[in-house]
């Protein structure tokens, strides 16, 4: 879902020599979507009335400013963090820019007012100092988000906070939830101190469009008679993009988990029709969507951790990175199939009463239900290796580690397709430091490097490791270097047997793959998903080849007997030679 605003913006001069305010909205490239809007609305403190006005300077940089590194910052930073550090930095040149005395050698006067919204996800963040203002109209209520930084007295009327008023910035921040249907507006003084708050709120109400109802406000500000510039910024939400990662811890803060749900139990439109499992943490449970019919996985926290905060903070996070991954393109180089690898998670409902994820259902076995029954052939393999190398190139390229691949977490659907389940201890950029520190995984399927003293960190080969020990496992029905008990570093001390020791069916290429990828030191194994899903492909595409290579005989074992023919007549023939010449040999 795509994050839709609908802008209006209109800035008259007035009565003014100038026009010292300036507003503008940046909106986020195609992949920066989840970084969503920023908007911002600066008026410039007048310092005289030169064409070079410092005010205007002050105004035009710090929104500019703002709306170009807003996106640049890092990723895992909270907005609110994004803002205050950015506009702090702006601060801190304006403040050293003041100091120098100017041209003229009279103190500068670079100040400006300003407020600034960032809308991600389903949430909005706000920045503000000075006195220009920001509203939110919803449901046909209209709220005065922010409060004046100004001092008004008979005598003296001014600016107790503005940029580059200070060497310190103290800034307002506030955040909210946004709904389809808000209309939020940013006003300089020019448009809130001529019109009343009821004037401001009818034209919101009453005006279709956010561009319309921007030049109303300020053709209606100077209608009223204002001296000052008059400058509306008006952000009309459209639609909602899916929920960010504080979106969802939000909810994860605020909501209770549900508590224990037997067969029938109804949860939020859902009917739970199975328990699925239960591993001590995390309870999986199949429900049925009254509404539609259709199966679903539910997963929550059990009520003995429910009240864990790095538990949901991790639930939240596996939430997030099933939105992002679910409908992400195949792989990067391609490949059979349309779906991402992963199972799709759903965007909490509006409305829902408690925090659990809810998923898809397929239909299927997972790969530790299928080697129950026995090691599977090459041609399972090679199809199990390929897909669920192309998925972790999926992973990693969105900067994901899994940390705990093994034949539990992979799962083939009855659609034939494989999916990698369970991302509740995967990390990425904004995991929490308290996920970070977790050593997480299961022991056989841990790659080495992490039992040692110090322990590296997991990493992309971490998961390429944990894949090559599952695919020596369906091959052999064995690990490669035995059941792994954490720090039993003994274990490593020699390479593990080769596949095709343990199965000799096993066609050498394929052996040759799987053992680089459990090789015992990380300089011999497979740098990348990528490098290991050539690698598969290449085998498979040999092992077809040679499959479907006709016979120059029409049947395999044709030449083989015309060889033994020969041979026999061959041999005959000398010996009836030899009895002739025996037979005939004077005496």
């Amino acid at each position: 879902m795509r994050f839709e605003l609908d802008t209006g913006l209109s800035s008259l001069q007035g009565k003014r020599p100038r026009n010292e305010d300036f507003a503008g909205v940046q909106a986020p490239a195609a992949h920066e979507a989840e970084r969503g809007w920023v908007a911002a609305l600066a008026d410039g403190v007048s310092g005289g009335d030169g064409p070079g006005s410092e005010g205007l300077m002050a105004a035009q940089t710090s929104v500019m400013s703002l709306l170009r590194d807003f996106h640049a910052v890092p990723a895992d930073w909270d907005t609110s963090v994004a803002l205050d550090r950015l506009l702090g930095h702006q601060n801190a040149w304006l403040a050293a820019h003041n100091r120098r005395p100017g041209p003229d050698g009279q103190p500068r006067e670079a100040l400006t007012t300003l407020t600034a919204l960032a809308l991600r996800g389903r949430r909005y963040a706000l920045a503000h100092v000075g006195d220009s203002r920001a509203w939110l109209l919803r449901d046909g209520q209209c709220l005065l988000l922010t409060q004046d930084h100004r001092m008004e007295r008979r005598d003296f009327a001014g600016l107790t906070r503005a940029l580059g008023l200070d060497d310190a910035l103290r800034l307002d921040h506030s955040e909210g939830e946004l709904k389809v249907g808000d209309r939020l507006l940013l006003t300089s003084d020019g448009v809130h101190g001529s019109l009343r708050s009821r004037q401001i709120a009818d034209l919101l109400r009453t005006t279709p469009g956010a561009q319309a109802a921007a030049d109303a406000l300020t053709a209606a500000a100077l209608a009223a008679g204002s001296y000052d510039n008059a400058t509306a910024l008006v952000l009309d939400v459209k639609d909602l993009a899916d929920p960010g990662l504080n979106d969802l811890a939000a909810l994860g803060r605020t909501l209770p988990s549900p508590g224990p749900l037997g067969v029938g139990a109804v949860l939020d439109g859902h009917q739970v029709t199975a328990l699925v499992a239960d591993n001590g943490v995390h309870r999986l449970l199949q429900a049925r969507e009254l509404a539609t019919g259709r199966l679903v996985a539910l997963k929550m926290l059990r009520p003995g951790r429910a009240d864990d905060p790095e538990e949901r903070a991790m639930l939240a996070h596996e939430i997030w990175l099933g939105l992002r991954l679910a409908e992400a393109p195949r792989s990067r180089r391609g490949g059979g199939g349309t779906g991402s690898g992963f199972v799709r998670v759903h965007a909490p409902a509006d409305g829902a009463t408690h925090f659990y994820a809810v998923f898809d259902w397929h239909g299927g076995q997972t790969l530790e239900q299928l080697l129950a029954k026995g090691p599977l052939d090459a041609g399972q393999v090679l199809a199990l290796g390929t897909a669920v190398a192309r998925s972790l190139s999926l992973l990693h390229a969105a900067g994901v580690v899994h940390r705990d691949l093994k034949p539990g977490n992979l799962h083939l659907g009855d659609d034939g397709q494989w999916r990698v389940l369970d991302l509740g201890v995967a990390l990425s950029r904004r995991s929490s430091p308290a996920a970070r520190e977790l050593h997480a995984g299961t022991p056989s399927y841990i790659n080495p490097e992490q039992w040692q003293d110090p322990p590296m960190p997991p990493d992309a080969g971490s998961d390429l490791f944990a894949l090559g020990v599952t695919l020596y496992q369906s091959l052999t029905g064995r690990l490669p270097y035995g059941e792994i008990e954490p720090y039993q570093l003994a274990r490593y001390r020699r390479e593990a047997p080769s596949v095709s020791r343990l199965q000799p069916s096993v066609p050498m290429p394929l052996d040759r793959i799987v053992m680089r990828a459990v090789a015992r030191e990380a300089k011999a194994r497979f740098e990348t998903a990528e490098e290991l899903l050539l690698a598969l492909e290449r085998c498979a595409a040999r092992d077809q080849a040679a499959s479907a290579r006709p016979s120059r005989h029409g049947n395999g074992h044709e030449p083989a007997a015309l060889t033994w023919q020969i041979a026999f007549g061959v041999s005959v023939l000398l010996n009836l030679l030899l009895v002739a010449w025996l037979l005939f040999l004077p005496k």
